[in-house]
């Protein structure tokens, strides 16, 4: 029986030397889990039931299971390197084969899907065009490289300071072009539907009748938006003393519209050919506006439209948001990576290349963007070190080189005893 003993275990000590080799090898391996060789003692069936003489003839092995520790995160210059901090598989598949992987190594292929090394595509929430995910069933998420849309103008909002202290101008009526007829001005870049830029000009005149008044003209490109001498708005201020007060209450937001015309072509001074843009509507609001005896001052001046873009380059955010950033100086969420988790991950099934498989031990994936329930938190330009403990394993290796040899002095010593049988006279 012995030498059954020292034959199960030199078997054993030579699988937990497979193990660690293993682990040893895949040290540098981004998302490997590390496995452990796991050994149960064996007897023989007895016809009585067992009792308390009952002497074992060897180990088995168990199983090997793999640690699902975390492994190390180290920073990338791929921003579409993404690691998992916590728990979650990603989700990865091929001509519709669904696999799980911790390895975030992708890279984004010529139809611009986010694959791996084995061109399996990674899968998530799609966005459209306005940036809304479509949360349903996960696909394979592709990064659309096509221009931003651009968006048209449609509010300007202003705070100026008005000086009180300036006279009305002394020519009159306003004249855009002529700068003795208004008291100051602002100019701001507007867009139009196709993404054309256009100036608005805003230009302030004191009212001659009333001190606490000014009138506001508005142009488009040097055009005005109304029919001159009449103003585009009324900012009116109360009178407190000189008439200034700090609690200003200028005329309510006005709209303006203009047909957008492209650029004057040279030696033309005054753009007369449409853009091919719809009519331009912009709410001017300068509520907040003050009138003070002190210099003419703009203290914020912001538009919300702007022209198209092109794709500059994108991130993923800790809950798997893929943010796009625009050469216009916008962004959009171009999709949502998911994570998919496991009632029993060691029940799944290893397939190599860092991937693994479902199978009726590891219980059905429960899918879910990171971040939320047991799924973890995702890193971009990061990927997930093998957890693999290298100090640990050489000293394991060596516990298990001794094991193999003390199971190897077991059958040199049971040979011995049987050559002295073998010898009796």
């Amino acid at each position: 029986m012995s030498f059954q003993q020292g034959l199960s275990g030199l078997n054993a000590a030579s699988k937990q030397l497979e193990v660690i080799g293993n682990n040893v090898a895949n040290a540098n391996t981004v998302g490997f889990k590390q496995s452990r060789a796991e050994f149960a003692d064996v007897f023989a069936n007895s016809l009585t039931g067992g009792g308390g003489t009952q002497i074992g003839i060897g180990t088995s092995l168990s199983t090997v299971a793999q640690q699902f520790t975390q492994g190390n995160i180290t920073s990338t210059n791929n921003s579409l390197d993404i690691a998992i901090n916590g728990g979650g598989f990603f989700r990865m598949t091929n001509n519709g084969a669904v696999t799980y992987s911790r390895n975030g190594q992708f890279k984004m292929d010529k139809d611009g899907f986010i694959v791996d090394s084995a061109n399996k595509h990674l899968t998530g929430y799609a966005a459209d065009s306005t940036g809304t995910l479509q949360k349903g069933a996960p696909v394979d998420l592709n990064i659309s490289t096509s221009d931003l849309q651009p968006k048209s103008t449609t509010s300007v909002v202003g705070l100026v300071n008005l000086d009180s202290r300036k006279a009305t101008p002394a020519v009159t009526p306003f004249d855009p072009t002529d700068p003795t007829t208004y008291n100051d001005s602002t100019a701001v870049t507007v867009f139009d539907s196709l993404g054309n830029s256009h100036t608005l000009q805003s230009y302030f005149v004191k009212d001659a009748a009333l001190p606490n008044v000014w009138n506001v003209y508005t142009t488009a490109d040097g055009i005005s938006t109304t029919v001159l001498p009449a103003p585009t708005a009324t900012m009116t201020f109360p009178a407190s003393g000189t008439g200034m007060n700090p609690t200003s209450v200028p005329a309510s937001p006005t709209t303006v519209t203009f047909a957008p015309l492209n650029p004057p072509i040279p030696p033309a001074t005054v753009p007369t050919v449409p853009t091919g843009a719809a009519a331009v509507s912009i709410q001017m609001d300068y509520s907040g506006s003050t009138q003070f005896g002190s210099n003419f001052s703009i203290n914020s001046l912001s538009q919300d439209g702007y022209t198209s873009g092109r794709l500059a380059g994108f991130n993923t955010g800790a809950d798997g948001t893929i943010v796009g950033r625009y050469s216009n100086g916008q962004s959009r969420t171009l999709g949502q990576v998911v994570l998919a988790s496991f009632a029993n991950p060691n029940g799944l099934q290893s397939l190599g290349g860092n991937a693994w498989s479902e199978s009726s031990t590891s219980g059905a994936p429960l899918v879910g963007v990171p971040s939320s329930g047991t799924l973890g938190v995702l890193q971009s330009s990061a990927v997930e070190d093998s957890n693999t403990d290298l100090t640990a394993e050489l000293v394991n290796m060596i516990t298990a080189q001794r094991y193999y040899q003390a199971n190897a002095q077991t059958i040199k010593t049971q040979d011995q005893v049987l050559q002295t049988l073998v010898n009796l006279r």
